[in-house]
């Protein structure tokens, strides 16, 4: 059997080619190797749809050196693409719409507000989402603070904790509200004090150009003042089964109101900052089994929702009270939490685990049909 061939596809973050992720797909195709699968990464860019070839940037793992070489499509797509606003993005939107007709490990899911949706269909997942509305006037946010002295306000394709406003009630006898956030390019915004009809002002020209969501804030700030959450990894493994990789705390920057690693924040293992946030091993060895279940649960049924999936990352909030919520669904997550985290044996599982799928999917996409009886 030819050794089986695995593309990654992703985009260019500009026109110099710059990839984000290159130094991950390095160590992918290093882990590919020991596993009998030839690995290539490649763009939509890349494609010469007329031959149906692929200049694909490949690396030599005994140099050391990436190159190009002309490749014919691979056995398989491991989809790595993140929403851009640029011309690139609509040529992969071009390339999956052309070539549909080829496997992939992962399909896109849709916006926050429609995993939001689809989760809130189901009573096991009602009660972990937060209250969340789709902004479109004053009266959205004016009821959600009615209903929660902190909101949030987040464009609904955003990733990196970019566009995000904090917005909490100021327990002061008169409609005022601290506000802060990050902009889209992740700059911190200054917090500071306003009434409620500069307040709208605020919102509405923060929310012009996109759709944005406004949802309940979870308490979530630690003793010293920063904000966390916790990404917890589910991916297939080489059975084609759900398992959870690994979990890790997340702690944002100083004035910042979100965790974002990318954002100045830091990792923590899960256990460590739950133990210290609900005040023993035992609750928190509690919420890590009740977020291991919930994080399976959501990957099986968010798959049956939108079609094949290899791994999800969901960023939990958990209370003081161990009750968990879904803050937010990443069908493309990045790694490198773990290893911020100190946890080298998740961060290689994270790695190797997406492999070992496109092995099973290729061998039960290749294995010839079983012999029927003959009728007697």
């Amino acid at each position: 059997m030819p050794e089986p061939v695995l593309g990654i596809l992703t985009l260019y973050l500009n026109d110099a080619k710059q990839l984000e992720e290159k130094t991950v797909y390095r160590k992918m195709i290093i882990e590919g190797g020991k596993i009998g699968l030839d690995i290539f990464v490649f763009t939509p860019a890349d494609v010469h749809a007329g031959k149906e070839l692929i200049h694909a940037l490949v690396y030599d793992t005994g140099s050391g050196k990436w190159s190009r070489k002309w490749r014919k499509f691979p056995d398989m797509i491991y989809d790595r693409c993140r929403i851009q606003r640029s011309q690139r993005f609509q040529q992969l939107l071009t390339f999956r719409s052309r070539y549909n007709h080829l496997t992939f490990l992962n399909r896109p899911l849709r916006n926050k507000w429609t995993i939001h949706q689809t989760f809130s269909q189901k009573s096991r997942f009602r009660q972990h989402m937060p209250a969340t509305v789709l902004y479109q006037s004053s009266a959205d946010l004016q009821r959600m603070l009615k209903i929660s002295p902190v909101v949030y306000v987040k464009p609904i394709n955003g990733t990196g904790g970019r566009g995000i406003l904090r917005i909490e009630r100021i327990k002061d006898g008169h409609s005022s509200f601290d506000i802060q956030g990050r902009r889209q390019n992740r700059q911190i915004i200054t917090p500071r004090k306003v009434s409620l009809t500069r307040l709208d002002s605020i919102v509405r020209q923060w929310c012009i150009g996109g759709k944005f969501l406004v949802q309940q804030g979870i308490p979530l700030r630690l003793p010293g003042g920063r904000f966390h959450d916790y990404r917890m990894l589910v991916q297939k493994n080489g059975q084609g089964v759900w398992e959870l990789t690994g979990m890790a705390g997340r702690v944002g920057a100083a004035r910042s109101v979100t965790s974002n690693l990318h954002g100045g924040g830091h990792a923590v293992r899960a256990e460590k900052l739950l133990k210290e946030w609900l005040g023993s091993e035992e609750k928190a060895a509690k919420a890590m089994k009740a977020a291991e279940k919930l994080g399976l649960d959501a990957a099986a049924f968010l798959e049956e929702s939108f079609g094949t999936l290899c791994e999800l990352a969901l960023d939990l909030a958990i209370d003081r009270e161990g009750r968990i919520f879904v803050l937010e669904v990443n069908p493309k997550p990045a790694r490198e939490v773990f290893a911020r985290s100190g946890d080298s044996g998740t961060y290689r599982k994270a790695l190797l685990r997406p492999l070992e799928y496109a092995m099973w999917v290729y061998k039960n996409k290749n294995a010839p049909a079983p012999v029927k009886a003959a009728e007697e």
